[in-house]
């Protein structure tokens, strides 16, 4: 009988358990994406064709025509699916060690920061510098006023907006207003407004 084949510490993130970040595979990914955000983060949005090319490679999944404005930064790019009509204002910042999959027609305002990452409490575990991927989901037709702040984890229900400045620690149901720190629901959406 074999023995089992260790994972790699990449594998063990993509699989959302405890991984070394600073393994020689995840430091390339890392150079890898911080190359890629560079030539994005120059090219114009004027120049949708040629961010196109690049958005290709970056993320998981990219939509021609998606608009992302300048400067936005993430850890690999790769954990990042972003569906079709999506927009995002200045300055974002994406920690993807989980996946972060955002849906079709989601506007994101400037300087909103989504964690698809945690560390350990304990810290004695914390000093060994390990980390977890949490994934993070968002809906179709969500708004994320500027400043939000979502935590690893959450799920944002589809319809869902998300007030200025808000932290978003739990789940958010569809079709809901959610504000403050920690983010609370307040009203529920209906299709006339």
């Amino acid at each position: 009988m074999a023995a089992p084949v260790e994972k790699t510490e990449k594998q063990k993130m993509l699989d959302n358990e405890y991984y070394l970040p600073s393994c020689p595979e995840l430091s390339a990914d890392r150079a890898r994406a911080w190359n890629l955000l560079d030539q994005f983060n120059t090219i114009t949005p004027a120049n949708g064709a040629e961010r196109d090319v690049v958005g290709h490679q970056l993320f998981g999944s990219w939509t021609d025509g998606n608009f992302i404005n300048s400067n936005f930064k993430c850890d690999y790019g790769y954990n990042i699916f972003l569906g079709k009509g999506f927009e995002m204002n200045y300055n974002c910042v994406f920690l993807d060690c989980g996946k972060i999959t955002i849906g079709e027609k989601v506007f994101i305002g400037p300087n909103v920061q989504i964690y698809a990452v945690n560390h350990p409490l304990d810290p004695v575990k914390r000093a060994t510098c390990l980390e977890i991927g949490q994934d993070v989901t968002i809906g179709n037709n969500v708004w994320i006023g500027g400043g939000a702040i979502i935590c690893p984890g959450v799920t944002i229900g589809a319809g869902a907006v998300i007030g200025a400045g808000s932290v978003v620690t739990k789940d958010i149901p569809a079709l809901t207003l959610a504000v403050g720190n920690p983010a609370k629901v307040i009203k529920t959406i209906t299709p006339s407004e």
